[in-house]
This record gives structure tokens, sequence and C-alpha cells, in this order.
């Protein structure tokens, strides 16, 4: 089989929650545990950071793997999801995918156990990303939660460190409708003795944190209260945009002008967490350099190949892509929007039908040009549905069949000085890169 051909026919047996919603979710463990069981428990085989969070788990996973890197580490795992272009793109290996080759034989290797067991496409990468963790003998992999925590495929590990970015709505059918809810099925991915950076403080949230946290004995940190990032500007050098802030540490001037390579303003954010994240990883027997975790911010993008964050496609007309999806990442989005410049908006929009669209579309500008799309999964909202019931909150545009067409009829409406953004899905950014 060729590498397409192995993927199609994952693609093809295996239900994927990406395609088409809830109907692939598995809550549980007993699928990831009787894999891994299986394929000798290779998750037990290397040590592991693990992530979660409604927005920003994957920018600071990509941040804290590639300041493993930078800081010396050998054969640094990061497993993320969902992909964007490449299936391979969920296991990485200091920033590099592994190779089709390794995916084509474990696929050959376990076809027999991928069938008889009744498991999720999320779940089989999960079982994937340890076993090619394992292979390469990592000295350490950053792991992403898939969706909440308590009951995600990726909770089998007992990590060295824990970090939950923040807490919002998504996927309220299936984590709760409350931010206390959805705390609690992130807060699940606490384990007694580990150590735990919070990356946001909220109100709502913060009991549900610390009465975990009280239980299992471990460590809570929050890092809003020890790191802040201030001063944020946008600046282009040597051919590449980076984001430069200044950081204070318990008040006190810490690093000046900390560089980073992805963006966006929201990332300020995750940077808090980061730099918070590397204390804790020294205090557990790291060692990572304040040099070591400058460099690694600055170079994120370079040594880990991370895409669709605030990412620019084209600068004739400019053309930004962003990942951000819900209402609180569309909000930050927004505010991104204002620090740029531009005399009209196009704005390439798609979003999937199992998600309430009135939060977000309540956020959007009335002043842009919309190009309504859906993206080629199942689980997308039709083009001419979404522009009926984007009327209704006054914004204007057409409808396109596809994502392809929707970013050439904005690129070709654009004159100088617009701008073209492209979001409201991760797949209409994945059809859009």
């Amino acid at each position: 089989m060729t590498y397409s051909e192995v993927t199609e026919y994952l693609y093809s047996l295996l239900p994927i929650y990406q395609r088409v919603g809830a109907p692939a979710y598995k809550p549980g463990l007993k699928n990831i545990e009787l894999l891994c069981a299986e394929i000798g428990n290779p998750q037990n085989n290397f040590p592991t950071i693990h992530i979660a969070g409604t927005n920003g788990k994957g920018s600071t996973s990509h941040y804290i793997a590639s300041i493993l890197q930078s800081a010396g580490y050998k054969n640094v795992g990061l497993h993320t999801s969902p992909h964007l272009k490449d299936f391979r793109e969920r296991f990485r290996i200091n920033g590099e995918m592994v190779p089709e080759q390794d995916v084509i034989d474990f696929v050959l290797q376990h076809k027999e156990l991928i069938e008889k067991i009744d498991c999720s496409f999320f779940e089989l990468s999960v079982a994937m990303a340890f076993y090619f963790f394992s292979k390469v003998k990592c000295d350490v992999a950053v792991i992403e939660v898939g969706m909440g925590g308590r009951l995600d495929s990726t909770n089998i590990i007992t990590p060295q460190l824990s970090v939950i970015t923040n807490i919002s709505y998504d996927h309220v059918s299936l984590l709760g409708d409350t931010l206390e809810k959805i705390a609690y099925e992130k807060a699940g991915i606490i384990k007694p003795g580990v150590p735990v950076v919070i990356g946001e403080t909220q109100e709502e949230t913060k009991p549900v944190f610390v009465q975990k946290a009280r239980e299992c004995k471990s460590e809570i940190v929050f890092a809003d209260e020890i790191y802040v990032a201030i001063n944020p500007r946008q600046i282009h050098d040597n051919g590449k945009n980076f984001l430069v802030v200044d950081v204070l540490k318990n008040g006190e001037n810490h690093i000046k002008e900390l560089h980073s390579e992805l963006t966006g303003l929201y990332q300020l954010k995750n940077l808090q967490t980061v730099l918070c994240a590397v204390d804790k990883l020294n205090q557990a027997g790291y060692a990572i350099s304040k040099e070591q975790a400058i460099q690694g911010i600055e170079n994120v993008i370079t040594q880990t190949n991370l895409l669709g964050r605030w990412q620019t496609l084209s600068t004739k007309p400019l053309t930004i892509a962003d990942t951000g999806h819900n209402e609180a990442g569309i909000k930050e989005v927004l505010e991104q929007l204002k620090t740029i410049p531009y005399k009209k908006l196009h704005y390439v929009f798609g979003i999937v039908k199992d998600k309430d669209p009135s939060t977000i579309l309540n956020l959007l500008p009335k002043d842009a040009s919309y190009y309504f799309c859906k993206a080629n999964i199942p689980r997308s909202l039709d083009e001419n549905e979404l522009k009926e019931i984007a009327a209704t909150y006054k914004m204007k545009g057409a409808a396109y069949i596809s994502v392809k067409e929707a970013v050439k009829a904005a690129q070709n409406n654009a004159v100088e000085g617009d701008l073209v953004f492209i979001g409201g899905s991760t797949f209409v950014v994945a059809e859009a890169l």
C-alpha cells in the first residue's frame, strides 16, 4: 500500500470527529488502553508533558517543544491535532513529520488490531504517536489533548507536568454548558503529585482547578499571577514577522524584547503560560536556560513547522489565515484585525454545522465583504445556508462552492490597501493552505 492508500483506508474505516462531529467522539479510555496494551504500552517509555485548554493549547504545545529542542533535548516528540494538510502533522519529532513509510508499516503491521478494536481515528492517532515516540527513544514528548481532558485518549499518560491554558465555551454538547463543567473535564488531566500550570486565572474556573489539585496533592500555579507580557508590537526583521513583547516576572523586569514567530496578539497569554511551564520543568529536573527559552520562542515556527496561526499567505493582496473558531478565539482574531490598517476587509468565512453560529456571527464586523464557503467535510455548514443565516445579522456577501473559489474571489476583488482574512473553521484554513 502507498501512503495515500493507507490514509484513505484509515479515513474510510474509522470515524473522524473533524469530519463528522459527535458520532465520532468516543469518550473514555477503554479503546486507547486496549490499543496501547496490544502494542506494548509505548506511552510508558518516555517522559511527557500534557497540554489541555480551550484555546492556545496548540500554540503552547509548539512553544514548549521548540524550547526543549533549543535546550538540546534529543528527539523531542510533539503530538497535536487536528492536522491541516498531512496526517503526519500529528506526529512530529524535532519538528519533522515522521516518514510516510513509518505510517505505512504501522498500519500494515497492526491492520488486524485496528479492525478488531472499534476505535476512532483520534484514538488510533494517539496510539500511533506513542508508538513512534517510543521507537525513536524520545527524551521527552509534548502531548496535546484532543478534546476535554478527563476522558480524552491522551489521558493514559502520567506526565511530568500538566498545563491547562484557559477555559471558554466550545464543544458544549460534549463537555458541558458552563465554564465550571468544562473546567472539570479539563482538570481531569491533573495527576497525583504532578505539578500543574494554569494559564489564565478565571473566577468561574479557578476553584475547580484548585480543588482537583488539592485532591491530587499536586502543586498548582496560575501563570498570569507570576508572568505578565506587556508592550506588544509587530516588527519585520530579516524577512520574517515577529511579535515583540516585554515580560515581567513577579512585577520585575524579566525579559526585554522577547521575539515570537507566532505573531497573534493572543500569544501574550500563551507566552506567560509557557514561561511558567519552563520554570516548573526546571524544578522537575530539566535544564532550560532563559536564553534557550527565548531562542525556542523566537524560532517556534522554524523549529516545529506550525501552520495556521495568524499566518500570512500572501502580501499582494495581504492575505492572513487563522484557525480561531470559537467565541473566545474569534474575539482574539477581531482584536488583532483592529491593529492592521486596511481600506476594506474581505472575509472568507465558513463554520461547522454542529455549533451555534449566533455567538460568532454576533461578533463579526458588519462592514466587511463576506465570502461564505463550505470546507470539504460532511460536518461543514452549507455555504448558502450560512449566507442566509448571516444575512439576519446584517452581514453581506456571496456564497462559494469551495474554499478555493472563495479565496480566489476575495483576492481578485481586493484592491491595494485591502485585507483578505480567512477563518471561522480550522478546516477552511486547512484548505486555504
